[in-house]
């Protein structure tokens, strides 16, 4: 039986609530939500309403309908990206932005629409919110903030951050897609919070969500059938319906929905029971020969439950496969990060990325770090 350890690019296993939710909607319920008035459609629409109020709750807001519900983190981030920015915007990013926030402004920028602006971070990856004070101009449009790292775990202080950038005027979009159901994140002050719902909410793979703090506006990217206002021609001003045109994933929301709700139960107990299963990780590579770790120590930078490493002089996919074969899911590379790779002097050969989460135990961990001395040993 394989070991899973590659959480953070998705929970795995899943609480079993979730299949059950979302099975169960495939299996009995029939209707659209919003498009009928039967009782399949309406018990639908109830279920996206308390999802979106459990959601809404683990941001610290009271604001449901400002939730809106996207095809995952990536869709939320274009979403936020394509719906606010405009022609001669200058953009504040971090070092450690994933390619899901760097292709869509790389994109804009080799046009000439937008320019971007990198924050540097300290010798330990975090970023010192005056960095601010120094990229922002009359000019700068938004920040896009990745919360913590999916290379080295490195949580940002983004409440700061976000409270330098509305000193300036200037928008926060916070990429939480490592954060959102393990990390507290209802005083993160950001005026935008795009998430997955198959990482730390531990829901299933293809839906995720795009929070609008109020006062908030996106411009709607994706038009269409809302069932609201069906008369109009015109895509209608109210939230939700402005920003969910189309089917919804009905059934990845009954899944989300059960996911969410599990994390707000234990979510910071799953948080303090990683970081337990980081330590034992990263101390026990640290004591390995030929094994260089990245990152700071988790015991004074706070981290989410991420380890990178290299052994030796191995290509990091070719450790990760030989790690594979002997029965760890993991994952070796660049991991769609390459900005944080070129910070760590990684670019050339990726790293090789454990990632323990709610279901791991000590034993696996124990057994893991073993087939790492093996690994090295050879």
């Amino acid at each position: 039986v394989m070991i899973y350890l590659d959480n953070a690019a998705t929970s795995y296993p899943k609480p079993p609530q979730v299949a059950r939710a979302a099975g169960g909607v495939i299996d009995r319920l029939g209707g659209n939500p919003g498009r009928a008035g039967h009782t399949g459609a309406l018990c639908g629409a109830r279920v996206m309403e308390r999802c979106r109020e459990t959601l809404c709750a683990l941001l610290g807001g009271d604001r449901p309908e400002r939730l809106i519900f996207t095809g995952g983190c990536t869709d939320s981030l274009n979403m936020a990206l394509q719906g606010t920015l405009r022609r001669g915007d200058e953009v504040i990013v971090s070092h450690g932005e994933h390619n899901a926030v760097m292709r869509p402004l790389q994109l804009l920028a080799d046009g000439g629409q937008i320019t971007l602006r990198v924050m540097t971070p300290d010798g330990e990856g975090r970023l010192d919110p005056g960095e601010i004070d120094r990229l922002v101009s009359p000019r700068t449009g938004l920040c896009v903030l990745c919360h913590a790292s999916n290379v080295t775990g490195v949580v940002q202080p983004a409440r700061d951050i976000a409270r330098r950038c509305h000193a300036y005027g200037v928008p926060i979009l916070l990429d939480a897609a490592q954060t959102m159901g393990t990390e507290d994140l209802t005083a993160t002050e950001a005026d935008l919070t795009a998430f997955p719902g198959h990482k730390g909410l531990m829901g299933p793979m293809g839906v995720g969500g795009l929070y609008l703090a109020p006062g908030t506006e996106v411009r709607p990217w994706r038009l269409g059938g809302t069932g609201s206002q069906s008369e109009s021609l015109e895509q209608p001003g109210e939230l939700p319906d402005r920003l969910e045109s189309g089917t919804p994933n009905l059934p990845g929301i009954a899944g989300l929905l059960q996911g969410a709700r599990f994390a707000a139960r234990n979510g910071a107990m799953v948080r303090e029971y990683e970081q337990a299963l980081l330590r034992q990780l990263w101390e026990g590579l640290g004591r390995l020969p030929g094994v260089t770790c990245y990152g700071p120590d988790p015991a004074t930078v706070p981290r989410t439950a991420v380890a990178a490493f290299n052994v030796g002089d191995l290509d990091s996919g070719q450790a990760a496969d030989e790690l594979c074969r002997a029965g760890f899911a993991l994952r070796g590379g660049l991991h769609c990060a390459p900005m944080m790779h070129r910070y760590l002097g990684t670019l050339s050969r990726g790293a090789v990325r454990v990632s323990p989460g709610a279901y791991n135990t000590v034993r696996d961990i124990d057994e893991f770090l073993a087939a790492v001395r093996t690994l090295a040993g050879r």
